[in-house]
């Protein structure tokens, strides 16, 4: 769960990343040959994004602590 601004960037960061390692993986491999791995990259991005969604509507988000 994300509880802090920093957290929030390095989620946001990580997705990024998950996101570009995913188009990569669907350009070397668009046959399907990696499904297994192409479907546990979505499964991470889609939970980042679900905790992102829920940081996004907190408390902190509209009024982040000065740290």
């Amino acid at each position: 769960m994300i509880a802090t601004t920093i957290e929030y960037q390095k989620a946001q960061e990580e997705l990024k990343d998950l996101e570009d390692r995913l188009r990569r993986l669907e350009q070397s491999n668009p046959g399907g040959s990696k499904r297994f791995t192409k479907a546990g990259i979505r499964k991470m991005i889609a939970r980042l994004h679900e905790e992102l969604a829920v940081y996004e509507g907190s408390e902190e988000a509209k009024h982040p602590e000065s740290k």
